[in-house]
């Protein structure tokens, strides 16, 4: 039980990070946002290896993380652009089903998925083509770029978790793995703004809830590390998976977001889904 409300307590803190993210992506460029959260975060994952361990790892699986990094810097840049774009309340769901990328991977390698798996594969699609329909029918075109940009934060993210995985496999102690996620998506972020240039006046208004993101997501990080070590990982896995539903409802308390019963059943399935994925897993 205890392992559970820890690694739910980490979903909060994702939810969150999601949450501010998208919201401040409305007021400064989207890099801006990136240019300090990361940086933040990379701070806070060496800060932070005293209590997640850190177990030394090889030259190979620190390419694997940094790699992982520059997608999950990618698929933050979008995520938050259909967040700053679109209705929070339904990006937030689409974006979680990246959690699919590891099972097609896993499949790729020859892992063999259970039918709570398939099941959540099923149920989690069928909620993101309710959302996905609702929204384009209802909205702009800019509502279909949100949900397109979700979907390819989606595919980020995922690549970000098998990045991961992959990097921390065989490890009791995933710090340097954490680090050198956090590494790569640093190193992304500073090419993008040397390539890009973006405009960057208005990061010192927004100082603080900018540097609270990058806080909110490595704790997010931490509790859910220190779940694992405390109880079994289907259990664990539920409740981390359940960071949209937090972002969902601080989009709905503090910016009075509404939606339509069909948008309603969506997220609920796309939700359900997601945890009966990571249930599986």
């Amino acid at each position: 039980m205890l392992a559970f409300a820890i690694s739910l307590a980490s979903a909060l803190s994702y939810g969150i990070s999601d949450f501010l993210g998208g919201t401040q992506s409305r007021r400064v460029p989207v890099l801006a946002v990136l240019a300090v959260s990361q940086p933040v975060g990379l701070v806070l994952s060496l800060a932070v290896l005293p209590l997640i361990g850190a177990d030394p790892i090889a030259g190979g699986k620190v390419a694997i993380g940094v790699g992982a990094g520059i997608a999950a810097a990618a698929g933050l840049g979008a995520f938050y652009s259909a967040m700053a774009m679109g209705t929070i309340s339904v990006v937030a769901p689409i974006a979680a089903l990246g959690v699919m990328v590891p099972v097609v991977v896993g499949l790729a390698r020859g892992e063999d998925p259970g039918a709570i798996q398939l099941l959540g594969l099923a149920v989690a699609t069928l909620g993101v083509v309710v959302l996905s329909y609702e929204e384009t029918e209802d909205h702009t075109p800019v509502a279909r770029r949100s949900v397109a940009l979700a979907a390819l934060s989606g595919l980020g993210f995922g690549l970000f978790f098998t990045g991961l995985d992959l990097a921390s496999e065989g490890t009791d102690g995933p710090g340097w793995a954490v680090v050198a996620v956090r590494a790569g998506g640093v190193l992304a972020i500073g090419v993008a703004l040397l390539a890009l240039r973006p405009p960057l006046g208005a990061i010192p208004g927004a100082i603080v809830p900018l540097v609270a993101i990058g806080t909110f997501d490595i704790l997010g990080n931490s509790l859910f590390a220190i779940a694992s070590t405390q109880g079994l990982l289907p259990v664990i896995a539920v409740g981390g998976s359940m960071y949209p539903a937090f972002t969902i409802a601080l989009a709905h308390v503090v910016l009075g977001e509404r939606l339509a019963r069909p948008q309603q059943l969506g997220v609920a399935m796309a939700l359900a889904g997601v945890g009966l994925i990571a249930a599986g897993a």
